[in-house]
């Protein structure tokens, strides 16, 4: 008989955790955010080359990515309650020599989930990858599609798809300034029907960025490693993305730090005078201390609020 009593107890106790870790399993299934979405079939990955080179992670501290070989999106949702329908993608730094892919990348992608806004990781290839065919070249390529595929998919992801913007940190800041200013209507004879969506982002967030490829106050690194240490006038022109900018660029919201060594923040004042120049509206934000990388700032004082004042700008905008 006791032996039952416990073998009873046995059964009870053994359903009750079976029905837990059922529950635990679907309710990850079902609310679990991040996926990860190949930017190009396989085989159709423009101005790339096979190389015997792999991708490379360092977990020791920020998770910094380099050699990229396959360029994705990883994809955060908020609940279906709580979307406001905006979306962005976000571009980590790194010179452009690895990416920065937690502290300015799914670190900001949770935040933005937190406010309702879905949110794109891209990790991007990097110009110093020899697969490469024309360095330079593939980061932007990388970024206007992210943000074809994105539109292409706004409906299975409940945005808008003319309320789609890039983010981007430091030399990520350049990526997504020269996605802003570099961008077409799509192709509506494609085959392919993502590259039939525009990839022209509706508005642009940039933090710290690299804007300029001119002395004195270009990010030599940035400017290195992206297009070489004596590039010709006209791709230095190209790359400069304040002297790309248009009534056509889309709205844009700016921070900076006043005292970044790394980026001085006369990269951002060129490239908010040239909106206002062109009459493209936006915002900057330049705090007295805050140095280079800050991202979230958190613990760093009022510098934290920055997050604040972009939340506010982001509601500030209408669909078409």
């Amino acid at each position: 008989m006791v032996f039952d009593v416990h073998f009873c107890y046995y059964l009870f106790f053994m359903k009750i955790f079976i029905s837990c870790f059922a529950a635990l399993c679907i309710g990850h299934a079902v609310y679990s955010q991040e996926m990860i979405i190949p930017l190009y079939a396989a085989g159709k990955m423009p101005n790339y080359q096979k190389t015997n080179e792999k991708e490379k992670q360092d977990t020791a501290g920020i998770i910094r990515i380099t050699l990229v070989q396959e360029p994705d999106i990883a994809v955060f949702l908020p609940s279906k309650q709580n979307a406001t329908g905006q979306a962005v993608i976000i571009c980590p730094g790194g010179g452009y020599e690895y990416l920065s892919y937690d502290w300015e990348g799914t670190d900001i992608a949770k935040l933005l989930n937190a406010k309702g806004i879905a949110a794109f990781v891209l990790k991007y290839r990097l110009p110093g990858s020899k697969s490469n065919i024309v360095p330079y070249l593939s980061p932007l390529m990388d970024a206007q599609r992210a943000v074809r595929v994105v539109r292409a998919n706004a409906a299975r992801w409940n945005i808008k798809k003319d309320n789609i913007g890039i983010m981007g940190f430091s030399a990520g800041g350049h990526l997504a300034s020269t996605a802003a200013t570099h961008f077409d209507e799509g192709n509506k004879n494609a085959a392919d029907t993502i590259e039939q969506q525009s990839c022209r982002p509706d508005f642009a967030v940039l933090v710290y960025p690299v804007i300029t490829m001119s002395k004195p106050v270009m990010h030599t690194g940035s400017r290195n490693n992206l297009i070489g240490t004596n590039p010709d006038s006209s791709l230095a022109k190209k790359y400069s993305a304040e002297r790309q900018v248009t009534k056509n660029t889309p709205p844009a919201f700016l921070v900076h730090a006043l005292d970044d060594e790394a980026v001085p923040v006369e990269n951002s004042l060129l490239f908010y005078q040239a909106m206002k120049d062109n009459g493209v509206s936006g915002e900057l934000h330049v705090y007295s201390k805050g140095g280079h990388g800050f991202a979230l700032a958190i613990g760093k004082g009022y510098l934290e609020t920055w997050t604040d004042r972009l939340t506010d700008w982001l509601r500030s905008l209408k669909s078409k």
